[in-house]
């Protein structure tokens, strides 16, 4: 099987080269008991060398040969998790107000819109999302791509963050945007003159090359189509 093909059936190659981890999609991390012993049953079925929690609040089974990467992904039926790829890989989001008392804005309504319509998305290359109901940041937007925090007012929009070798910390773009559907706006802004680029780095280090004040009218819908 060629590599690309291996790629978008969403199996990760391992160390030895020879087996797979496949990550199936749990948008917010949130996942049902019934979906829990689904898994459970593959990872048995299979003889899966490990079950992984990952940082990007979504669970990772370890060891299928190759296979049985589509028999696996036919039991596990559930959507694929694009862990890897020039892509949107994953919008991480806190509890919120669902769940958490320092809650100021309902991350998880807003993260979930977020994934469903972003996740996947193909871009030259790869860019995290986060969102944060409070200034705790706990869903870690400081280094993502582009991320939203939660205020008493609406959202904080941070741009340019990433992890790696070389980290950098988002920077604060757009103060107390009022409303989900104007922060929702701004992402999605963002994202389009990310990808119309075709740069093939990270969103900071444009970021960096042209400045916050351009990105700012971008996210406003001001920069002129010109620029």
């Amino acid at each position: 099987m060629l590599k690309q093909d291996i790629k978008e059936k969403g199996a990760i190659v391992q160390r030895d080269r020879q087996t797979y981890a496949l990550t199936p999609h749990t948008p917010a991390g949130l996942i049902t008991a019934e979906q829990l012993r689904t898994i459970a049953d593959v990872a048995d079925q299979y003889q899966v060398k490990q079950i992984k929690l990952t940082s990007a609040q979504r669970v990772t089974l370890i060891g299928f040969a190759e296979e049985q990467i589509d028999s696996a992904w036919q039991d596990l039926g559930q959507q694929i998790g694009r862990a890897t790829g020039l892509c949107v890989r994953s919008v991480k989001i806190c509890p919120g107000t669902d769940f958490c008392k320092r809650g100021l804005q309902d991350s998880v309504k807003l993260g979930l819109v977020l994934d469903q319509q972003f996740h996947g998305r193909e871009l030259p290359w790869k860019m995290k999302l986060g969102v944060s109901g409070c200034p705790n940041d706990c869903a870690e937007t400081c280094v993502k791509d582009v991320g939203l925090i939660g205020t008493p007012r609406g959202w904080h929009v941070q741009l340019g963050g990433n992890g790696g070798s070389q980290p950098k910390l988002s920077k604060r773009l757009l103060e107390h945007v009022p409303d989900q559907e104007q922060a929702l706006a701004a992402v999605e802004r963002l994202l389009d003159w990310f990808a119309a680029q075709g740069r093939k780095c990270r969103f900071g280090r444009l970021v960096d090359e042209v400045g916050m004040e351009t990105m700012r009218k971008v996210a406003l819908g001001e920069e002129k189509e010109d620029n």
